[in-house]
């Protein structure tokens, strides 16, 4: 073996020796998250709805808070109202920093979900909570960017139908990035969990 062999051979370990605390760090600051992380996803990326107060809203409008969004109607048994108040929860949790996360709901009914009777609904579930609506067009493109579910289910009567919905939530950081995708269930502690590391982020 010559001199410059010699050099490679002895070299290469002592680099990855060098670099090995190097490469531990890095794995280490990766954000561990409760929930799926959807980092760089190609979907989900924004809205265009109308407000419950008649305000236009996209996420530009809450660039700076980690917000959640969520697909469901207000006549919803179970699901929907679980969901609301986890996230609630999750804010409630945060203490201080739970005023720098916005709650979003996306109806799929606005035949029955009037603006008065999302006012309403959220009131529920805090005073900062903002639900969206659109047309029935805007509404399947916005499904469609974000791979949501829902279809009618007809009832007894005309106006007492159900539907059926995708039940997961997505998760923004302050940038306005989409980062998460949180399952039905995963409880309010995970979701603040994930929310607290997105807001130190930030």
């Amino acid at each position: 073996m010559n001199r410059r062999s010699l050099l490679r051979a002895t070299s290469a370990p002592l680099l990855a020796t060098a670099l090995a605390p190097l490469l531990v760090a890095c794995g280490e600051t990766k954000p561990q998250f409760k929930a799926i992380d959807v980092t760089g996803a190609e979907y989900a990326r924004d809205f265009q709805l109308t407000g419950h107060d008649g305000r236009p809203r996209t996420l530009k409008d809450f660039r700076g808070k980690a917000v959640v969004v969520f697909f469901g109607y207000t006549h919803c048994p179970d699901v929907c109202p679980t969901t609301l108040s986890e996230i609630a929860e999750a804010k409630r949790l945060l203490g201080p920093d739970g005023a720098r996360v916005q709650g979003v709901f996306v109806t799929v009914d606005p035949q029955r979900d009037t603006p008065e009777m999302l006012k309403a609904y959220m009131a529920n579930f805090g005073p900062d909570f903002v639900a969206l609506r659109g047309t029935p067009d805007e509404l399947a493109a916005v499904a469609k960017e974000y791979k949501i579910y829902y279809k009618k289910v007809d009832g007894k009567m005309p106006d007492s139908y159900t539907m059926d919905h995708s039940a997961g939530s997505y998760v923004y950081d302050p940038q306005g990035r989409v980062r998460l995708y949180t399952r039905y269930g995963t409880g309010p502690e995970a979701l603040a969990s994930d929310l607290k590391i997105l807001l130190k982020d930030a």
